[in-house]
């Protein structure tokens, strides 16, 4: 590392090209902001691109430069084709950030809904959501990285990844995978192509997105449901995340200020991992 650099610009992202999958959500959108504000081009993809757009829209509003993107992350095709059109309008893809996943009620359990009845169906869609497309996503785009000798790639898993939560067997199955799989790319890479490749994975405590909303909040008052009070009574900090409070982590992660950092899961989650509950 070149130690003439200025601390703030070993992690500016000037210059550089990020895809974000599931970029319209609550924090895929924080997110894409982030690396707006950090310098980088941003493509938003999500299989609403007029959802995706208008994340864009707001980034340029603020005067970076964005555009939304059309993609369906178990489409192999689906993500070639937002590669093409992202490096078309802003050059090869040098930071990924898979963002795209979140939960179903069918595939949670409930008094009514016990583990022997939940939906195959809802199951495999979060399998899927969360670990294939986060599979499929660094094959498109970690070919053409691999073939440059350099990219960085941040997964997003979670905190039902390292400690499993009850009732969402599915999902914590599925980041647990996210994990394990970020930990292998980053080796596979590093060997077989360039150590300038680069994958690690942020595992964001808790947050209030649209996914989870009806697990931790009641629908009618808005009060936390018993649930919803045990992850704050769980969580040292005593509170819930804010979206940007990933920003900065995941900034770090893609900049040049890690360049040492690969294989890496690191908690974003007020204390919640580190507390036993004694």
């Amino acid at each position: 590392m070149d130690t003439s650099v200025a601390p703030h610009d070993l992690f500016s992202l000037r210059g550089q090209t990020a895809f974000i999958t599931g970029g319209s959500g609550v924090l895929g959108s924080a997110m894409a902001h982030g690396l707006s504000r950090a310098g980088a081009r941003v493509a938003i993809a999500g299989r609403r691109v007029a959802a995706s757009e208008q994340v864009a829209a707001a980034i340029r509003a603020n005067g970076g430069e964005a555009l939304g993107v059309a993609c369906d992350v178990l489409e192999p095709a689906s993500l070639d084709a937002a590669r093409r059109t992202t490096e078309a309008a802003f050059g090869p893809v040098e930071i990924l950030v898979n963002a795209a996943g979140g939960n179903a009620p069918g595939a949670t359990t409930t008094a009514e809904q016990p583990f022997f009845a939940l939906e195959r169906a809802s199951v495999s869609a979060v399998l899927g959501s969360n670990f294939e497309g986060t599979f499929l996503s660094c094959q498109v785009f970690g070919r053409a990285m691999a073939e440059r000798g350099q990219g960085c790639i941040v997964n997003i898993a979670s905190m039902s990844a390292l400690r499993p939560l009850t009732r969402i067997a599915a999902y914590s199955a599925a980041k647990a995978a996210v994990v394990n799989f970020t930990q292998w790319l980053a080796v596979h890479l590093a060997q077989e192509y360039s150590p300038r490749l680069r994958v690690n994975a942020l595992a964001p405590g808790f947050f209030l997105t649209e996914q989870n909303r009806y697990l931790l909040t009641e629908p009618q008052s808005g009060e936390w449901t018993a649930r919803g009070r045990a992850i704050l009574a769980h969580t040292p900090m005593g509170r819930l995340g804010e979206p940007d409070e990933l920003i900065g982590t995941l900034v770090w992660l893609v900049s040049p200020a890690a360049t040492f950092v690969t294989g890496a899961v690191i908690p974003v989650d007020g204390g919640f991992a580190a507390y036993s509950g004694v």
